[in-house]
This record gives structure tokens, C-alpha cells and sequence, in this order.
């Protein structure tokens, strides 16, 4: 679910539990303008954990943590072969 996604739930369900005065036989429009607001804040919140996880800043500080290795060449030394 993303931002804009949770942000439109949050306004139907607004709408529904503030705005209606209208009753539907069956369905109780108020409390599922308030199960609406609730799966929109849940998505937003979810949304945004995994935005910040993505962060350019998040990245940068994982690799500057990472370890350095250094590579050393070793040259041995052979002595000449006699003909």
C-alpha cells in the first residue's frame, strides 16, 4: 500500500464517520469509516518504515561500517638455475 493509497482511506473513512448522515440497512457506515481510517494509518505507517529503510542516508551509513581489506602481493625470490 502506498502514501497516496492510505492518505485517500483516511479521507473516505473521514468521510463516512464524520460527514454521512445517511443510514444503510445492514451496514453501519460510521464504524467502517473508522475501520477505513485505521487500515489507512496502518498503511501509512508501513509505507513510511520502508521509505526511510530506502534512504540514500540509511545506505551510506551501512557501507562506511563495512570492513577495509587490504591486499598484499608477496614476490619470492628463486634462485638461478645452473645449465
Amino acid at each position: 500500500m502506498r502514501i497516496g493509497l492510505s492518505i485517500f482511506l483516511i479521507a473516505v473513512g473521514a468521510i463516512l464517520r464524520f460527514a454521512l448522515q445517511t443510514s444503510v440497512e445492514g451496514i453501519d457506515l460510521g464504524m467502517t469509516g473508522v475501520i477505513l481510517m485505521v487500515v489507512g494509518v496502518i498503511g501509512l505507517l508501513i509505507s513510511l518504515v520502508f521509505l526511510s529503510s530506502l534512504s540514500p542516508s540509511r545506505r551510506r551509513a551501512n557501507v562506511a561500517s563495512n570492513e577495509v581489506v587490504h591486499e598484499t602481493e608477496t614476490i619470492s625470490t628463486r634462485e638461478p638455475e645452473v645449465l
